[in-house]
């Protein structure tokens, strides 16, 4: 019998298209420090809803996650609701936009920009 392995889930992940638009979008601003903040905040039609906004600074207890050439950050209030979620990036007839893909969410309004845990 093996002896118990140690498991670290991932916070959260990056999808490739997602990480090209960060780099794209650093790029088009001329600043390599720019990263994706992601964050959840009260309302929504189904109680919390996704945000997102770029910075250049990092507050003292945000989380950054590096995914090579693209940094994500979280505040440490929306990091409980974001573990193990996929951020992506979707362009189509409805437009361009940054996304949460949450395993978490136990309900999410028709748009995918709020949900329920």
């Amino acid at each position: 019998m093996s002896g118990a392995e140690a498991f670290v889930p991932t916070p959260l992940l990056l999808s490739d298209s997602a990480r090209k638009r960060i780099k794209a979008l650093m790029a088009e601003e001329s600043n390599p420090a720019l990263k994706l903040r992601v964050y959840v905040t009260g309302g929504g039609c189904s109680g919390f809803q996704y945000g997102f906004d770029f910075a250049d600074s990092v507050a003292e207890d945000d989380t950054l996650i590096e995914f090579g050439d693209a940094t994500l950050v979280v505040d440490p209030l929306s990091y409980q609701y974001l573990v193990g979620s996929t951020v992506d990036y979707e362009e189509g007839l409805a437009g361009a936009r940054f996304r949460v893909q949450n395993p978490n969410a136990t309900t999410t309004c028709g748009c995918g920009a709020s949900f329920m845990v």
